[in-house]
This record gives C-alpha cells, sequence and structure tokens, in this order.
C-alpha cells in the first residue's frame, strides 16, 4: 500500500490514493485541482522515501468541498467579580481527495 506524509496548515496528514481528508482552509475552488509539494515521507510497500526535511515528490488532489466544522463553545469565568464570557467558533476547513502520489 502506497501512502505519503504530506505538511499542510501547519499540521502533517498521513494520506493514500482515494483517501478523504478533511484539512486546513485552500483558497480553491470545489473541483478544482490542488498540489502540495511539502511531502515529508513516501513509502511504498517495502520502500520508504524520507525527506530531510523535503521530497522533491508531489502529492495530487481534487478539492471536494468548503465547510466549517461544528461549533465549539467556550465559556470564560471569574469568580466574585462577575465577569463571564461565552462565544463560539466554527473552523473552515477544505476537504479533498487525494488523487495520486507521484
Amino acid at each position: 500500500m502506497k501512502f505519503a506524509v504530506i505538511r499542510t496548515g501547519g499540521k502533517q496528514y498521513i494520506v493514500s490514493p482515494k483517501d478523504k481528508v478533511k484539512i486546513e482552509k485552500l483558497n480553491a475552488e470545489e473541483g478544482q485541482t490542488v498540489e502540495f509539494d511539502d511531502v515529508l515521507l513516501v513509502s511504498d510497500k517495502d520502500k520508504i522515501d524520507l525527506g530531510t526535511p523535503k521530497l522533491k515528490t508531489k502529492v495530487t488532489a481534487k478539492v471536494l468541498k468548503q465547510g466549517k466544522r461544528d461549533k465549539v463553545t467556550v465559556a470564560k469565568y471569574k469568580p466574585k467579580v462577575r465577569y463571564h464570557k461565552v462565544y463560539g467558533h466554527k473552523q473552515p476547513y477544505t476537504e479533498v481527495e487525494i488523487q495520486k502520489i507521484s
């Protein structure tokens, strides 16, 4: 099974062809093709290529949709001073389908 480790949005993801992954928001339209050139590791059955720090390999993916995750509610409270604050946050994401690791 072929897989790769890519870095995007400050995070690292293990991906293989046909995988659907939710990553940090990218400026790309739905249906557009994106290339990730920040590839850290590629494994193909018994062969492993490890970058120091990156490889020249590219991972191609198709953007499926743009969206927002579920709302996370944050509450701050300090006793005896009548202070409380409640707010929410929906993190935007881009869902991509990995097409090939070249």
